[in-house]
């Protein structure tokens, strides 16, 4: 039976409670799971979620509980336990221990405290533990796709990635992995940087200089690739059927369609890895962490994900 390793994120924020609600969950999709976390954190959320701890393997990475711990507020103790638990679980995937991974959401600032400043997110972690140089984050929600030229950088640092090689990069690694689950033709709409298209070099001329050759190149070498096309239509032209994938410029430009299109179930894979990751696509949510109200759905699309790609396919 597939199995699955399960990180359990920052445990001050909702990582703990959803995953405990997830595997009780009538929808928990049929594989074996094992936990990574810290014991107190794991108990810790099923006490938040008034579920019994889940019968399942658990891999207990030992940080102590923090002398004053507080759910909802930044640690560093915290921060350390979120990646440790994630550097464990990788490795385990890697070594064939579990055949993939699902991760609960970690803090910035938290994993910031703990002196990983060069560990911006997951995919810089595991970018960083398999030495993966080209990576991406897709986005799936039921009905859309959508991959991130770049994920973590400033709007105006965003901008300046886009160029024709990194377009390139990104279409050709899209490409490999929607093949790779089930999709050898993969149609990918590529998304326009600026309004309207750059209206032919008026507003802008990356889509001359960058997006557009890129794409070209793409189609040369086999690849299905349709762009630069307006942001403000492209993702509604996706969720019709037009397009299996589309690749976003930069961060909000592809999570805001996303999640406006179907937040709950949103889930995220990344690319470029030797390893089959999942996440939920929300954040730690401190805000309502320990009040036993978070909604699991996400982390319960993102299992069901985590079990779809490790058979091969996508799941839809």
């Amino acid at each position: 039976m597939t199995r699955i390793g399960i990180t359990l994120g920052d445990p001050a924020g909702i990582g703990p409670e959803v995953a405990v609600k997830a595997l009780h969950g009538r929808n928990r999709p049929a594989a074996e799971f094992v936990v990574y976390g810290p014991r107190w954190a794991l108990e810790l959320g099923a006490v938040q979620s008034g579920l019994e701890v889940p019968d399942c393997d658990t891999v207990d990475i030992e940080v102590p509980e923090p002398a004053g711990f507080e759910v909802g507020v930044v640690s560093a103790d915290c921060g350390e336990a979120a990646v440790k638990s994630v550097e464990r679980c990788a490795r385990d995937t890697i070594a064939g221990a579990v055949d993939a991974m699902m991760t609960c959401p970690l803090n910035k600032e938290a994993i910031h405290a703990a002196g990983y400043v060069d560990d911006i997110g997951h995919q810089e972690i595991l970018a960083r533990l398999t030495g993966a140089s080209t990576t991406a984050t897709m986005l799936m929600t039921p009905g859309l796709r959508v991959v991130h030229l770049s994920t973590h950088k400033s709007l105006i640092e965003a901008a300046r990635f886009v160029t024709r090689d990194n377009v390139l990069a990104k279409l050709t690694l899209c490409h490999a992995s929607l093949t790779r689950w089930g999709l050898p033709r993969a149609r990918i709409a590529v998304a326009a940087l600026n309004p309207h298209g750059g209206e032919g070099g008026l507003l802008g001329t990356e889509e001359i200089d960058a997006i557009r050759p890129a794409v070209d190149t793409a189609r040369e070498a086999g690849i299905d690739a349709t762009g630069p096309l307006p942001a403000d239509s492209v993702f509604n032209r996706a969720i019709g059927g037009e397009f299996d994938a589309v690749l976003a410029m930069y961060h909000d430009q592809g999570h805001i369609a996303i999640k406006v299109h179907d937040f709950h179930r949103s889930v995220t894979a990344t690319l470029g890895i030797p390893l089959i990751r999942t996440s939920v696509d929300h954040g730690t949510a401190f805000d309502i962490a320990g009040q036993g109200i978070a909604d699991a759905t996400g982390a319960t699309a993102a299992l069901q994900a985590a079990v779809a790609l490790a058979e091969g396919s996508l799941g839809d």
